[in-house]
């Protein structure tokens, strides 16, 4: 039969700091060069191919170059999109590529009533259907509608960018049922970053691990190559560029958090090494501006590490609660008001009547969000007198 590689979820122009956004392509080239070393017979790209409907220029003058390898190695390649390179138009830079003739969009359906029917794209002996991956799972309503257009005696591929119920866990979103979606030899699926496989149905994970917590989770990526001749048909493909290090630092004193981070490092090997800083907490004296990330940025560039990622997204300042006798409780507001002016004397005190009253209006019927935002500015302004 054949062998063929699964990739999805490679978010080309994800990462916003140019090293990850480095290592992100290193590992998109990567998976490229095996496919071609191992002279597959095709190569699947299953949705979110770029991060965005739109990437930079320069995203895309790379991306090409890498299908134009692909294309000169003989090798073909078939896609669909996923939500994060899907348009409502329906018109995106995967386009550009099929145009150039680098790839193949295999989404081909007509409606029949209630019916979405879905045609093969014939490649040798392969039946090759796909339906894109739509924002905020809008794919999944009309998978309950989908039919194949039979392809008798042929090994079938359905190329899905969605939630299937069996891999969603806990999450609180819509998946489709895979007791609903017709009849395929192996589902290619793509758009939940996991490591994951229930019966012929497989998510081969991100290529490049997309935020901290994947990286934290997964450390590298991967995807997976199909051989549909072994009864074990499934091998995957590791791609690990850096290691990671990952350091968790629990912060009551942010005045002296600086050194206490510094330490920990000064623990670990972070040569060449992606360093993943979570720190949690709740500080009991000072501020998290008081943490000094620039010196720790800095002690990690001469101990060589590759890149250091922080994540304070669980440090949080102690709330002080404020003892108030509330005399009047009629007049709740102003009693509070009252309150706070004679703790924290300031002559914009005064004012705070006046704000909580401009700060109150409602958006009128029919008017647009930028207006009513540029209405309750100006009224601000008013008061504060700007």
């Amino acid at each position: 039969m054949v062998r063929f590689a699964h990739i999805s979820d490679v978010h080309l122009g994800g990462w916003k700091q140019q090293p990850m956004q480095d290592l992100n392509f290193q590992s998109f080239q990567i998976a490229i060069n095996t496919c071609i070393n191992m002279k597959l017979d095709f190569v699947l790209i299953v949705g979110d191919l770029f991060d965005s409907a739109y990437p930079s220029i320069e995203i895309l003058k790379k991306t090409f170059a890498e299908f134009k390898r692909l294309k000169e190695a003989g090798i073909p390649c078939f896609i669909i999109a996923g939500s994060h390179d899907y348009s409502i138009s329906g018109k995106t830079f995967l386009d550009v590529l099929e145009k150039a003739g680098f790839c193949k969009n295999v989404l081909d359906f007509e409606e029949r009533g209630e019916t979405l029917l879905l045609n093969p794209l014939i490649h040798k002996n392969i039946a090759i259907y796909g339906y894109p991956g739509k924002k905020s799972g809008l794919e999944i309503p009309e998978l309950r509608r989908i039919k194949l257009n039979d392809s008798p005696g042929m090994f079938k591929i359905f190329m899905l960018h969605t939630t299937i119920d069996k891999a969603k866990g806990t999450l609180p979103i819509d998946a489709i049922e895979t007791d609903l979606l017709p009849f395929a030899n192996y589902y290619a699926l793509g758009h939940l970053h996991i490591d994951f496989q229930y019966q012929n149905f497989v998510y081969p994970g991100p290529v490049f691990p997309n935020n901290f917590q994947e990286l934290e989770e997964l450390n590298y990526g991967s995807f997976y190559i199909v051989d549909t001749e072994k009864e074990s048909s499934l091998q995957k493909v590791e791609l690990k560029l850096k290691d990671v290090v990952a350091i968790e630092l629990k912060i009551k004193n942010a005045l002296i958090a600086t050194e206490q981070i510094i330490l920990e490092l000064e623990k670990k090997d972070l040569k060449d090494k992606i360093v993943l800083l979570r720190i949690k907490g709740e500080l009991e004296k000072g501020k998290n501006s008081d943490i000094k990330f620039q010196k720790i940025e800095e002690f990690a560039r001469q101990k060589q590490a590759y890149f250091l990622l922080k994540n304070t997204h669980d440090l949080k300042v102690k709330e002080i609660e404020l003892e108030i006798e509330i005399k009047d409780a009629e007049n709740i507001e102003e009693e509070i008001i009252k309150n706070y002016s004679e703790k924290n004397p300031s002559s914009l005190n005064e004012l705070i009547p006046q704000l909580i009253s401009t700060l109150s209006i409602e958006k009128q019927e029919g008017e647009t969000t930028e207006n009513f935002t540029n209405r309750l500015m100006e009224e601000t302004k008013k008061v504060l007198e700007f």
